[in-house]
């Protein structure tokens, strides 16, 4: 799930060691972040959409 911190907040990714970066990331759901998400400290949102130029071509 894509996952943005709550306006003001830092709030610490226990996997990657480091803080949620204002404009959120890919974490693997866990109690961690459902708790996270029932405090109102972080809010799921859509992840970004990726550049075309990133995209992998289908053949």
């Amino acid at each position: 799930m894509h996952v943005k911190p709550a306006r003001g907040m830092q709030i610490p990714d226990p996997d990657l060691r480091d803080f949620l970066p204002a404009e959120g990331r890919e974490v693997v759901p866990s109690e961690y972040w459902t708790r996270r998400l029932a405090d109102g400290d972080v809010r799921k949102v859509e992840p970004p959409a990726q550049p075309a130029a990133a995209r992998t071509p289908k053949e």
